[in-house]
């Protein structure tokens, strides 16, 4: 199973996305949509799961859930947009973590892209899709599972 992982798209929708995630089998994004528009045309690529970002407000934002527990091939993962870190979960991301147990934990806000294994489960952020932060790269990512 692929899965095309993305955050942070702030309303940009990277053109180069479709062909990226052309061979996903589902895209989960990690907030900070910003915009219903991005959501139809990453469901246009494949199904998607997305939460709420702290930038997903009003109207649009309520309809997105803060967290998405997903099956992966038999791997739990869990969907949150503010992390913190690995090491130091914010109190949020760290009470769903404790109640889920997931595998996997799949997150943005940072706009940094990271992997990191930590106590049996992989955390995993893709950076940002969206516009350029500071120096940090634009990127989205791929999981084999």
């Amino acid at each position: 199973m692929k899965v095309g992982l993305v955050s942070d798209t702030h309303g940009r929708f990277d053109p180069a996305l479709p062909l990226l995630f052309s061979r996903c089998d589902l895209l989960v994004h990690a907030g900070d949509v910003v915009g219903r528009e991005i959501l139809a045309m990453l469901e246009a690529i494949a199904p998607l799961s997305a939460v709420r970002g702290n930038n997903d407000l009003g109207h649009f934002g309520a309809g997105l859930h803060e967290t998405a527990v997903l099956r992966l091939e038999g791997v739990k993962a869990l969907v949150i947009h503010i992390l913190g870190s690995p090491r130091k979960p914010a109190p949020a991301a760290r009470k769903a973590i404790e109640r889920e147990r997931p595998d996997l934990v799949i997150y943005g806000h940072s706009h940094v892209p990271a992997v990191e294994m930590l106590d049996g489960v992989l955390y995993v952020n893709p950076g940002s899709a969206g516009p350029r932060r500071f120096n940090y790269p634009r990127s989205a990512g791929i999981l084999t599972v």
